[in-house]
């Protein structure tokens, strides 16, 4: 079980395995982890166990809430655990499907400033549609003009913003951009992982 793992300069927090998508290009199906880290938690770790896992932050680039889940699932825990974190003078992200406000019942985002230096959203698809058929969310359609409007509002409160998309199931990476850039925020495309 890995609660923090390393690539690069960069340290990874992996704080849940509960995840409001099963998405058809989602590392989940049929690996264990990335880089020999097995990401698959025996249980949730609490603020101690992630802040005993990180040890000193100070050396790394940046610290990032990403792993086998959707880390705003645990909002409280990342607010705490970032909290730490930046009193260090290290910076955070955190890479989410961008549907806290779907999970929580409320707006998230604004309860975010001053924690995150970047948050970086999944995109994955340019319709409700194709994201329904590739991201297989518990809502539906609805999780797209969700995440959608989760961005807008993280643009109001986080320095930076990305909308990603993997390079996966003929989404037209073009349009995406656009979506990306109509919005004033970056773009990325991550690269499929078989």
């Amino acid at each position: 079980m890995t609660i923090a793992y390393q690539i690069g300069n960069k340290l990874y927090l992996n704080v849940t395995n509960r995840c409001t998508n099963d998405c058809d290009f989602c590392i989940r199906r049929g690996k264990t982890g990335i880089e020999g880290h097995n990401l698959w938690l025996e249980k949730e770790p609490q603020y101690e166990e992630v802040i005993k896992a990180i040890g000193d932050p100070t050396p790394y680039e940046e610290i990032v809430f990403v792993g086998f889940g959707e880390p705003l699932y645990r909002i409280d825990l990342v607010k705490e655990v970032a909290r730490w974190i930046k009193a260090h003078g290290v910076p955070v992200r955190v890479d989410t499907n961008g549907q806290a406000n779907l999970i929580h019942g409320r707006n998230v985002v604004p309860e975010l400033k001053g924690l995150l230096d970047t948050i970086s959203i999944s995109l994955n698809a340019t319709s409700a549609k194709e994201y329904d058929r590739l991201c297989h969310s518990v809502y539906g359609e609805d999780a797209y003009d969700a995440m959608l409007n989760f961005a807008k509002e993280a643009k109001k409160y986080i320095p930076r913003v990305i909308l990603s998309v993997v390079d996966y199931g003929g989404v037209d990476l073009e349009k995406a951009r656009k979506i990306a850039e109509e919005m004033g925020v970056e773009f990325r495309v991550r690269e499929y992982i078989e």
